[in-house]
C-alpha cells in the first residue's frame, strides 16, 4: 500500500505542478577535468602572446623616447623648418653666368622630406634628406612637375646656415639635359 500511496503522491505532485526532484545539494557538482589541458594550453599561449607583444611595444616605446630625447640626424631640425624663398644665380662649369631664378623650399621639423619650387621656371619637385652633418643638410631633388621641360629631372641641394640670422645659404648642383654640369647658389630667407 505504501507503494500505491507513493505512486499516488507522485501523480499528485505532477498534477499539482510540483517538482519531481526530492533532494537538492547545496554544493556544486565536481568539475570535469576533460578540458583542463586545453584551457591550460590556451592560457599559456595567451600569456606568451602578451609577453611577445609587450616586449615589442616596449622596444617601440624606447625607440620613440630615444628619438624624441636625442637629436635625430636623419630629420630636418627646428632651425631649418619653414618656407624659405630667394634668388639663385646659375653658372656653368666654366663659371659663366647662365641664369637667375627664384626658388622656394618648404621643410618640416622632424621630417626627412620636403618640397621645392623653382618658380621662375614653373618647376616643382620633392626633396629627400640624404645627409645631415653639423649645420649642413643635403637633399636629393626629384622633379614632379615641369610642363615645359625647362628643368632637370634630378639634382642635389645643399643648405647651411646663412651669414645673417634667418637666412640659409643654398647650393644647387645638376647636370643639364645637354650633359653640362651646372651650379646655382643663393640666399634663402
Amino acid at each position: 500500500m505504501s507503494g500505491l500511496s507513493g505512486a499516488a503522491a507522485k501523480g499528485d505532485a505532477d498534477s499539482r505542478g510540483g517538482s519531481p526532484v526530492r533532494h537538492i545539494s547545496l554544493w556544486p557538482p565536481p568539475r570535469s577535468t576533460r578540458h583542463s589541458a586545453k584551457r591550460r594550453r590556451n592560457l599559456i599561449l595567451g600569456l606568451a602572446a602578451v609577453l611577445v607583444l609587450g616586449s615589442g611595444m616596449g622596444s617601440a616605446a624606447v625607440w620613440v623616447m630615444q628619438r624624441g630625447g636625442t637629436a635625430d640626424t636623419s630629420a630636418v631640425p627646428e632651425s631649418y623648418a619653414g618656407t624659405w624663398r630667394g634668388e639663385m644665380s646659375q653658372v656653368n662649369e666654366d663659371g659663366q653666368h647662365v641664369a637667375d631664378w627664384g626658388a622656394e623650399v618648404k621643410l618640416e621639423r622632424g621630417e626627412e622630406r620636403g618640397v621645392a619650387e623653382w618658380y621662375t621656371f614653373d618647376c616643382r619637385g620633392s626633396l629627400t634628406l640624404t645627409e645631415r652633418t653639423g649645420d649642413r643638410l643635403a637633399f636629393d631633388y626629384v622633379e614632379t612637375y615641369d610642363p615645359e621641360t625647362r628643368c632637370v629631372d634630378e639634382s642635389d641641394l645643399v643648405l647651411k646656415r646663412g651669414g645673417s640670422a634667418g637666412t640659409l645659404e643654398a647650393r644647387w648642383t645638376a647636370v643639364s639635359h645637354n650633359g653640362v654640369p651646372m651650379t646655382s647658389t643663393g640666399t634663402l630667407r
